[in-house]
């Protein structure tokens, strides 16, 4: 999900109102930073404070697999957010708050889940992946979420999570870590929201040509997008920096 793809941030094809709702009631952030482009460094800087090199959180969980094709190795990433890192979590459980992650962790497996990082719960239970398990519809074969009715989608029911805990502590302090498995593949989207985007962008097309190239995985030897991307450069309609790992 990009910060462009909510109506408050100038989308006129995604409809997000509560997004929306919060950016005009509460406090609307213009500029920020994100210590790091893949999701278990970001994490752990968020939850301590911290640069992801300064606790050697420098890549995903478990990292990427190096290649044939490489020049260099790839530096080794550590495996777990470590144990004496202090997070934002810790801190307001020290003072009496009532602490919960719920969704995605991807800062290790147990023993270093989110019970050893100063939460009181999380839901789901020993899953520290950066995916759901290979599905977003129920039975999500994830431990904490067995009673899943057919038909139910994850990000509804963690969301369903979400505010019972806050319903649950709504008398006293509470703080809430909640990341949602749904910026990850499987590419699983509820069927009626498909339908209705699908229909959507039937009526309202793209015009013009895209003038960026798409992103390629980059543990792909041969590269589909090198060919539009040299396209778009020398017809000047691309400026950025994109690094290419193959053997030119």
């Amino acid at each position: 999900m990009g910060w462009a793809d909510v109506g408050c941030f100038g989308s006129s094809f995604y409809e997000t109102p509560n997004i929306d709702q919060f950016a005009e009631e509460g406090v609307k952030f213009t500029n920020a930073y994100a210590a790091c482009h893949v999701c278990s460094p970001t994490r752990s800087s968020i939850l301590t404070g911290k640069y992801p090199a300064r606790n050697n959180m420098t890549d995903w969980i478990p990292g990427r697999r190096d290649f044939d094709f490489q020049k260099y190795l790839n530096v080794r990433t550590g495996q777990h957010m470590p144990y004496d890192e202090v997070t934002i979590a810790e801190i307001l459980q020290s003072h009496g708050y009532r602490t919960a992650a719920i969704g995605k962790w991807h800062l290790g497996s147990v023993p270093s889940g989110p019970d050893a990082h100063g939460f009181d719960m999380h839901v789901p239970q020993n899953w520290s992946r950066g995916a759901p398990n290979r599905t977003f519809h129920a039975p999500y074969n994830l431990e904490g979420l067995e009673d899943a009715k057919e038909g139910e989608y994850l990000t509804d029911r963690l969301t369903d999570e979400a505010i019972q805990f806050i319903g649950d502590n709504k008398e006293k302090p509470f703080f809430l870590y909640m990341a949602h498995f749904a910026v990850h593949d499987p590419i699983h989207g509820r069927p009626d929201l498909v339908e209705k985007y699908e229909a959507k962008l039937k009526a309202n097309p793209v015009k013009g040509d895209i003038s960026f190239p798409l992103e390629e995985n980059p543990d792909k030897e041969e590269l589909l997008g090198r060919e539009h991307l040299d396209t778009a450069i020398k017809e000047g309609r691309f400026a950025g920096t994109v690094y290419w790992l193959s053997k030119q």
